[in-house]
């Protein structure tokens, strides 16, 4: 069997990428995660070298010689420098990202320091949709110049190809969208896999149902040692919202009591997962009004946002609930490195893949119960009834206004 290995610095992926592989055939030769609690969970559960430093401390010669290998053996790197650079949340809230003026971004260029200087077989880097937004673009196009000098000083003949990819399309419950760029050193280009899964809307397409929130968690219930409960200010609102909804729905635009302006809150605010959809994105750092929460008007548990994510119901998340948010919420969904892991074995590695579907693909359930009842909207809340302002667009909220303002 060939090894793959992969790193983990800035980007905390904590995990999704290398179970995903893993189901795909390949095995992790060594991890490097600054995480002193992702770390303890990676070794919780698997018998992986972990360095648990940050990547830009780490030299190559010391990944290679724990994974055992030597420059040119790997199969595979793959690797997630850090999203927050180009993140569509800070686009949205101040009009413009710190992009690659945020000193995070300095792990991308510890990424092809380590790509240049092992020669893996192939390489693959994940990254959010804002990456490559029209642009906002400098870190998409950076990673291509440097692609070509590294081909350039090494020989090699790495042909980037990349595409924004949402989970949901491969069978993970859950809406969530990532740059994928894979490449191999042979030049030879990679083909990304086409959908299979659909929304049923598609004209004649043969596509299978997206799999769902009640495909994932149905019957899970959480253990009692969790605190579920949602607490702080607007905890009594969310059973007045409907599954599938979220602040929006006490809007003038929607069905509840106009509490709130249209788009003033972030997407997630006071969210509901509804039974016959995917989840929306897993958060790594909700605050106590955000969402996805249980149609059950709680918080999701543990195994529940594991399930979301397509981990291994084998694994466990080492620390407390903000610890296992993070965890999680900043993972790539496991299926999805799956589905990808598959396509890279037989295009680029020349490898055989099992037959049948992918082994972390949730069933499709059957029997699926009616929305849960919603609740009035508590007394406490009447008072904000009124006429609320919608937001005004990109850049246009408080902090947008105050960097214009500085700029002026």
């Amino acid at each position: 069997m060939r090894r793959h290995w992969r790193r983990h610095g800035h980007g905390h992926r904590h995990g999704g990428l290398d179970y995903g592989f893993e189901a795909a055939g390949f095995d992790t030769a060594v991890a490097v995660e600054m995480d002193a609690t992702a770390c303890e969970t990676l070794r919780l559960n698997r018998a992986w070298p972990v360095i648990e430093r940050d990547l830009l401390q780490v030299s190559s010669d010391e990944i290679l010689d724990t994974a055992g290998l030597k420059r040119g053996d790997p199969s595979l790197l793959v690797g997630g420098p850090p999203c927050q650079p180009f993140s569509k949340a800070g686009y949205w809230f101040r009009g413009d990202a710190l992009r690659l003026e945020d000193p995070r971004a300095n792990t991308l260029g510890a990424y092809l320091r380590v790509l240049e200087e092992t020669q893996p077989e192939a390489f693959l880097l994940e990254n959010v949709e804002g990456m490559a937004y029209r642009n906002k673009d400098e870190g998409l196009r950076m990673l291509l110049r440097a692609i070509e000098g590294i081909n350039k000083r090494t020989g090699a003949e790495y042909q980037p190809v990349f595409q924004v990819l949402n989970a949901a399309d491969y069978g993970v419950p859950q809406l969530r969208k990532r740059l994928i760029m894979v490449g191999a050193r042979s030049g030879k280009r990679f083909e990304f896999p086409q959908a299979t899964h659909g929304t049923g809307s598609e004209v004649g397409s043969s596509l299978l149902r997206r799999r769902t929130a009640w495909d994932a968690i149905a019957g899970l219930r959480p253990s009692p040692h969790e605190d579920l409960e949602l607490k702080g200010k607007w905890a009594a609102l969310l059973p007045s919202i409907p599954e599938g909804h979220n602040y929006l729905w006490h809007t003038d635009r929607m069905g509840g009591m106009p509490l709130f302006g249209w788009r003033r809150r972030y997407w997630s605010f006071l969210l509901k997962l509804a039974k016959t959809q995917p989840s929306w994105t897993i958060q790594a750092q909700p605050g106590p009004a955000i969402g996805p929460f249980h149609w059950e008007n709680r918080r999701l548990s543990m195994r529940e946002i594991c399930r979301l994510q397509t981990f291994p119901d084998t694994v466990e998340i080492v620390g407390g609930r903000g610890a296992v948010q993070k965890q999680v919420g900043n993972a790539v969904p496991s299926l999805l490195a799956e589905v990808l892991g598959r396509e890279i074995r037989v295009q680029l590695l020349g490898l055989k893949n099992s037959h049948g579907r992918p082994g972390l693909l949730p069933p499709a359930r059957t029997g699926v119960p009616g929305p849960e009842t919603i609740a009035p909207v508590p007394k406490q809340f009447w008072e904000m009834r009124g006429d609320h302002a919608a937001h005004e667009g990109p850049g246009r909220g408080p902090a947008g206004f105050k960097r214009l303002a500085e700029a002026s």
